[in-house]
């Protein structure tokens, strides 16, 4: 019998039901082995040998493939298929190869979609292992490998806190931080614009807007305020206006074409606000339950059997005049398509959304949304009319336009429309729509019956004679009717993370398969945050990518990464040797690198301070010295490291001026520097800003009193509002709310590391809001403890119940001080930050709850090897550890 192999156990189940009792399919759960984390995984001086390690994870489910092996004679391995997919099966290969002597038959399988028919046919056409996508894994496994246990020590020893650096991911994150500097040094331009409330001889009222004045086309910034504007609106209102030419065109829009990887994230995140990760997430989980083809690809192709599916599919669903004659035919726009070539659709076009067998929500939006994709990518066109209306004054000095559009038949739009990352703001360089619905096309009929004669028939529309006059004398002279308009140029908008995987793939940065891992990753370092959608770099991500700016140019160029990117694609061709790829790389990259080794932190602060100079030190009001000090007046501002990590903003006058301030402050509050707030009992009360943030101080640090009392400025309260009264409320905590009514030891309400809280002994209860640490009285308070004291008793409450486990005992998502959590049994599974609780599904569940039993059960077996040991052993194995600490 067959030992078939795949990467996970929901497929391995998929696949199983397809095949049969003739075969037996297992999980590999991912890789197997990889690069262990510490240095000379690569050895550079040895032909970039790498040295691999298999996870202990992994282990027992090699052993599982080895024991079928054992009773079976041929394996066949059938990951996904594309370059990891191809890696995967390297790895197995290579791990297995004592357990396939004897003359076992292995082979390679590949199939788009887990379908009956696909797999079926995969197996009649087993292959072997693709060498050239191995090759490319390699290349690019040992070039991030080199990047990051290089340049991030680098990193670690100039740049106190940073955490590390990547080949593609400081690229990406440059790019977040590039947009933010564009934005910061953006300046608002005014410009206004002219706009008439005019009417057609049948009353019908509609807008126009002023294109020409004084005989001249009006150009974006020719009203540049309010006088221009009012100087154009009295042209306009004092002159009789006339309609000079009406025509109406005929346009059409084609559909999009199917989904790929990169244009499935960015519409999942416009249309359903999806990460990157939960995008690919859920696309794996309809992939693997046999819904949707391959979900990491960069072609949009389609294969011909699915084309004719989703045309029988349209005809059964919208009729025959949403049918194009002929299908539609998409092309590849990549250079070298090197993933799973064919696009991301259904497996079934007749299976659409109200017939799905999907409880996750997740999942079922994003079929839905590839569903009507793929079905609209071969409908016919969208066909409308645009008209346009010219309107002029005799002497010709001033000109309006109005422009509508009608549907004339709806096409593919009647199943989807794509969605827009931005809305294009008022500095749109394109005239507004005006009229909506039928308005236009009614104001056009209006003007002349042949005109309403010719749309009857269907004809092309004649132009109306020109003189037609636009409405009554006293709606044009009526300057009521007429208005100026003001706007201002928007700076460009911060990415999202559908906007960054688009620029990311405009600049050939990064592969389908890699999209994902790197927009997460950015943020998991805390390089990046992510706020309404909207990625803003954090003073750390500014600091990193200024360091690799300064230092690494050439390897944070945007051309450069693309041409690697390009390099690689070549050795999965077959093109290109992997090895000196990887060896021209090495040879200039470990140059740069040398040219490091003597910078000291003090020089590269220097750098870093200059090169941030515009976003540290923002121009003052009062147009004074933005690097002056504001609390002495003598020291400058520069930039300086902390103890524990990072950096923060710091006076040269230091010791005998203790000034210091965050790199930048929270959105929405007003950066401050130390000032006194008054006097309480003779200290001064102080509102200082530290490294963690701003403060409030009672008196001075002396010989006496070398820690004065403190309290944070609790999150959510603006620093510059900060008076005496609330300081003395924050110094005053914690604040005794009065003797318990039970035992009579007193409660205290105060705010400590996790928020506002009341205390009784050694028991804690949370408040939701900062300011009732303020006013909560005894009755609330013993409420608050005693609810507490409830939840603390009791079972918490399951948020969902997931069915029972294979073996026994239910499946339930709890809800933990940490986050939801997977509980069954004594096994507690932490959710992954990207699946929502209302979401995992019981497959889902049963990957974590395997993969922490399997590390539970690796802990146990190591801890019963060491009790097992004599005593004496323990000890002696103690010894050199000793020896070694001393030394």
């Amino acid at each position: 019998m067959p030992v078939v192999v795949v990467e996970s156990p929901a497929k391995a189940k998929t696949i199983e039901k397809y095949l049969g009792g003739d075969y037996r399919v297992l999980a590999s759960f991912g890789h197997v082995r990889d690069l262990p984390p510490k240095d000379g995984s690569v050895d550079t001086e040895d032909d970039f040998a790498m040295k691999w390690e298999v996870a202990s994870d992994s282990k027992k489910h090699l052993k599982a493939i080895r024991d079928a092996l054992k009773d079976d004679n041929s394996l066949i391995l059938a990951t996904d298929p594309d370059r990891e997919g191809e890696a995967i099966s390297w790895h197995l290969l290579e791990a297995l190869q004592s357990s396939l002597k004897g003359g076992k038959d292995v082979s390679r399988v590949t199939f788009n979609a887990i379908t009956k028919a696909a797999v079926s046919e995969a197996m009649k056409q087993p292959r072997e292992i693709d060498q050239a996508l191995v090759d490319a894994y390699l290349a690019r496994r040992a070039l991030d490998y080199l990047v990051g246990f290089n340049l991030s020590p680098v990193l670690w020893r100039k740049l106190p806190g940073a955490k590390s650096a990547g080949r593609v991911q400081s690229v990406c994150l440059r790019l977040i931080v590039d947009r933010e500097m564009e934005i910061e040094a953006f300046k608002a331009r005014e410009y206004w614009s002219v706009h008439a409330r005019l009417a057609t001889p049948a009353g019908q009222e509609y807008d126009a807007q002023l294109v020409s004045l004084a005989g001249s086309k009006l150009e974006r910034f020719d009203l540049p305020n309010a006088e221009k504007a009012a100087m154009a609106v009295s042209a306009v209102t004092s002159r009789d206006l006339t309609v000079t030419s009406v025509t109406a065109k005929p346009a059409s829009r084609n559909p999009w074409p199917p989904f790929m990887t990169s244009t499935l994230q960015q519409e999942a995140s416009r249309k359903m606000g999806m990460g990157a990760k939960a995008c690919m997430s859920a696309a794996q989980r309809l992939y693997e339950a046999g819904l949707i083809t391959y979900m990491r690809t960069d072609g949009i192709d389609m294969a011909p059997e699915a084309v004719m599916a989703a045309r029988d599919a349209i005809k059964a669903k919208f009729g025959e005049k949403y049918l194009p004659k002929s299908p539609r035919m998409y092309k590849n726009k990549a250079k070298n398509a090197q993933e799973a070539h064919e696009c991301i659709r259904p497996t079934d076009m007749m299976l659409s959304t109200d017939k799905l067998k999907v409880t996750a929500e997740d999942q079922r939006k994003l079929y839905d949304l590839i569903w009507k994709r793929t079905i609209a990518s071969q409908m016919e066109a969208a066909r409308m009319e645009r008209t346009t209306v010219e309107i002029g004054s005799a002497d010709g000095q001033v000109g309006l336009r109005a422009t509508g559009q009608v549907m004339l038949f709806d096409g593919f739009l009647k199943v989807y429309d794509q969605g827009r990352d931005d809305d294009e703001g008022e500095d749109s360089a394109r005239l507004p729509a005006i009229g909506e619905g039928e308005t236009a096309a009614l104001v056009a009929k209006s003007f002349e019956p042949e005109f309403a004669k010719a749309r009857e028939k269907g004809d092309s529309a004649p132009d109306a004679p020109a003189g037609q006059r636009a409405a009554p004398g006293l709606l044009m002279n009526d300057a009521a009717s007429t208005a100026a308009r003001q706007h201002f140029t928007q700076p460009p908008p911060r990415y999202t993370e559908a906007t960054l995987v688009k620029r990311m793939e405009e600049l050939g940065i990064g592969r389908p398969s890699t999209y994902a891992s790197i927009v997460t990753t950015i943020q998991d370092r805390d390089y990046v945050r992510k706020d309404k959608n909207r990625l803003i770099p954090e003073d750390k991500g500014r600091l990193v990518t200024t360091f690799l700016v300064k230092y690494f140019p050439r390897y944070l160029s945007y051309d450069f990464t693309a041409d690697l990117e390009n390099e690689l694609d070549e050795i999965s061709a077959g093109d290109r040797v992997w090895r000196d790829v990887l060896g021209r790389f090495w040879k200039d990259f470990s140059k740069a690198l040398e040219g490091t080794s003597d910078l000291r932190i003090g020089e590269v602060l220097e750098a870093i301070d200059d090169a941030l100079a515009p976003h540290l030190y923002p121009p003052r009001a009062d147009g004074g010295d933005p690097r002056q000090c504001p609390l002495c007046g003598a020291g400058r501002l520069n930039l300086k490291t902390a103890r524990s990590g990072g950096a923060f903003i710091g006076c040269t006058n230091y010791p005998e001026c203790r000034y210091t301030r965050p790199l930048s402050s929270p959105d929405g509050e007003e950066a401050v520097g130390d000032r006194v707030l008054g006097q309480d009992g003779g200290d001064d009360i102080s509102l200082k800003s530290g490294r963690f943030g701003p403060y409030v101080q009672r008196g001075e640090a002396t010989e006496d009193v070398p820690k004065p009392p403190r309290a944070s400025v609790p999150k959510g309260w603006n620093p510059a509002e900060i008076d005496l009264e609330k300081a003395l409320q924050l110094l005053s905590l914690p604040r005794p709310v009065g003797p318990h009514p039970d035992d009579g030891e007193l409660i205290e309400a105060g705010i400590g590391r996790y928020g506002p809280y009341v205390k009784h002994g050694r028991k804690y209860a949370n408040l939701p809001e900062v300011d009732e640490v303020f006013t909560v009285g005894m009755n609330r308070a013993v409420e608050v403890l005693a609810a507490k004291q409830i939840r603390g008793r009791t079972a918490a409450t399951p948020l969902r119940e997931l069915g029972s486990h294979p073996d026994g005992g239910s499946i339930q998502v709890m809800n933990g001080r940490y986050g939801p959590y997977i509980k069954w049994e004594k096994i507690n599974a932490t959710l992954p930050r990207d699946v929502s609780p209302d979401d995992i599904t019981q497959e889902q569940a049963l990957e974590l709850i395997a993969a922490k039993s399997a590390k539970k059960g690796t802990k146990k077996k190591a801890a019963s090897k060491t009790a097992k040991k004599p005593a004496a052993k323990k000890t002696a194995a103690k010894k050199p550890a000793a020896k070694k600490a001393a030394g």
